[in-house]
């Protein structure tokens, strides 16, 4: 029986054919089963650590989260590729951190690291030559240190305060030399790391956005208060007053409804399709209240955009009225959606 769950393939756009000429298909088939052993390597060792995640993440976790200052990431080549993505997904995740370089620390760069932060120090065989005066400057002063290390017994594990150990896992790399197991494993040890700080500091989607306004991100994470138009271009009126009145006060404004507002609440609307319904000779004279729709749908300032815009399509409206208690205090249109690249 074949499975109706989507694939990978499903999503992506469509690839030329491989030529003939390129390999033949013992090679094909050679080359597929490698990709795949490497693959699969590399989900056991992310397997097995989550299976062994236990006090020592705790421990470190703890460090980290209790530092008045910030979580410093070293090591060297490829642990040091790793160590700069740790960083950067940690301070976007609301948990201050930069990257420094061992080398660049041996010269002038210790002077970054105060007794406020926490050191977490990464070297797959924990021996790394260039991380010797980083850990020394840890000790020295008192500076918590967590290392990240595939070693239980390597200098830089024996040093920590707390020593984060990978599992024992082969290198996808068939001498066992390249660094790729492990460094998937660090990567996706930083990863649960920065997400449980995340969670622990209760950070929400509106501090992220702080940390990521441009991009597309940055335009999902846009609210509604961002692009609303304010109170002085809201349509509004009463519902006492006459259809002629509220006509004029739609087209002035320009969004193709008006608001209707009585005690300052917002309590109706009327829509093109309103006019529509009540087409007849004598609908300028009749009162707002008669023909308005009750119940408007409406958002508040701190929405996020994008879920007004899902509200906007599963409503099939092209304008919300955004109000606070009851209350207008803007209008979202469709097309600030569209200008600022949410459709």
């Amino acid at each position: 029986m074949t499975s109706d769950a989507p694939r990978l393939s499903d999503s992506l756009p469509t690839v030329p054919p491989v030529p003939d000429d390129a390999f033949s298909a013992a090679e094909r088939d050679v080359i597929l089963t490698s990709a795949r052993n490497t693959l699969a390597l590399e989900a056991t060792a992310l397997t097995t650590m989550a299976a062994e995640l236990g006090r020592e993440f705790l421990a470190a976790l703890a460090l980290m989260e209790r530092a008045q200052g910030r979580v410093v990431v070293s090591g060297m080549g490829k642990s040091g590729h790793i160590g700069t993505k740790i960083a950067a997904t940690l301070a976007s995740t609301g948990t201050p951190s930069f990257f420094v370089h061992p080398a660049e620390a041996s010269h002038g760069d210790l002077g970054m690291v105060t007794t406020q932060d926490v050191v977490l120090a990464i070297s797959n065989s924990g021996e790394t030559s260039e991380l010797s005066d980083i850990i020394a400057f840890t000790r020295r002063f008192a500076i918590p240190l967590v290392a990240i290390t595939s070693r239980a017994g390597s200098t830089l594990a024996q040093a920590a305060d707390v020593a984060l150990v990978l599992p024992a896992v082969a290198e996808a790399c068939p001498h066992g030399l390249a660094p790729t197991t492990s460094t998937t494993a660090t990567l996706a040890l930083g990863d649960a790391l920065a997400v449980a700080l995340l969670e622990r500091r209760g950070f929400s989607a509106s501090d992220f956005r702080l940390f990521h306004p441009g991009g597309k991100l940055g335009k999902r994470l846009q609210k509604v208060a961002d692009l609303m138009h304010g109170a002085e271009a809201l349509p509004l009126c009463a519902p006492t007053v006459t259809m002629a009145e509220a006509l004029l006060v739609m087209t002035s404004k320009s969004f193709g409804c008006v608001g209707v507002v009585e005690n300052d609440q917002l309590v109706g609307i009327i829509t093109d399709g309103d006019l529509r319904r009540h087409m007849a000779p004598d609908l300028p004279g009749k009162a707002v209240g008669a023909v308005m729709t009750r119940g408007p749908k409406s958002v508040t300032p701190t929405l996020m955009a994008a879920e007004a815009l899902h509200i906007m399509n599963a409503s099939k409206v092209t304008s919300l009225f955004v109000v606070e208690n009851g209350k207008p205090v803007g209008i979202l249109h469709i097309h600030d959606l569209l200008r600022a690249g949410l459709v």
